[in-house]
């Protein structure tokens, strides 16, 4: 690939011709760590945002306002395996090539794995289907620099099957209001989780979980939840007794962002 198509001038419309315009959905990765989340805010502030970043470099590449339109507005801190990104564009990159385009004008932060052509009327929220989160926890005595960014270190001892076991009652459809952050605009509370697991590999403990929708801040709530079943201090069964309240007061605390990763956003075939 030649640098004057690195650059972006390949992507731009040919003189005197109007171009087909497609539309790209993105599988897109990115370290949250510097990033205000997703969402673009409005002025004057002056945020750095990966809907911003990828706002800006792709229409360096392309010449045109590519429109970015996420799955899930991950908050401030949070990371990306699996985010879905529509963009809107007339360029003619050959789609083989987008990834490898992309990531030339993307920050060392963001980079765009995959890239297929989808009909004009796909939309990454409404028609995504499912979504899987990932927190990660470090459980060990001695914090580790290498995952301080990625991963809640947790010092204190924590009961794995305790936690697991806690988790399987969030199994099934049910309102999580208990697990909704104050601020969130959701029109119903009710989410059906198809899976939610706590596995451990030696220090590093995840917490797994797919559903259908994510309420603001309810992963966090949960794993919050799930630290004071693992400390001893919530029997597993209190999960269901928790649900069953539909009062945020009933849960724990809030974990913090930098342990939570979008793994995978589902589409029905």
């Amino acid at each position: 690939m030649n640098q004057e198509f690195l650059s972006g001038k390949g992507g731009e419309r040919e003189k005197g011709r109007a171009m087909p315009t497609r539309h790209l959905k993105l599988t897109v990765a990115y370290d949250g760590s510097a990033f205000h989340g997703w969402q673009e805010q409005p002025a004057p502030l002056q945020v750095r945002t990966v809907q911003g970043v990828m706002r800006e470099r792709l229409q360096k590449l392309t010449g045109e306002d590519v429109s970015p339109l996420a799955a899930s507005r991950t908050d401030a801190g949070v990371h990306a395996r699996g985010q879905v990104v529509r963009i809107v564009t007339a360029a003619t990159i050959p789609l083989d090539r987008w990834p490898q385009a992309a990531n030339s004008v993307l920050p060392p932060d963001v980079a765009v794995r995959e890239a297929v052509e989808v009909p004009p009327a796909f939309h990454p929220i409404l028609d995504a289907t499912w979504k899987t989160y990932a927190y990660t926890l470090l459980n060990s005595p001695v914090r580790s620099p290498r995952w301080r960014q990625y991963s809640l270190h947790v010092p204190y001892a924590l009961e794995v099957g305790a936690m697991d076991q806690a988790a399987a009652f969030l199994l099934g459809t049910h309102d999580f209001s208990s697990f909704c952050a104050a601020g969130s605009g959701a029109r119903t509370r009710t989410r059906t989780v198809y899976a939610a697991r706590v596995t451990a590999a030696g220090p590093v403990l995840r917490f797994t979980i797919t559903a259908d929708g994510f309420l603001y801040h309810m992963v966090r709530i949960i794993v919050g939840t799930l630290l004071l079943v693992g400390q001893g201090k919530l029997r597993p069964p209190a999960m269901a007794e928790i649900l069953a309240a539909k009062d945020r007061n009933a849960a724990g605390p809030t974990a913090p962002p930098h342990g939570l990763c979008l793994e995978q956003v589902g589409y029905a075939k």
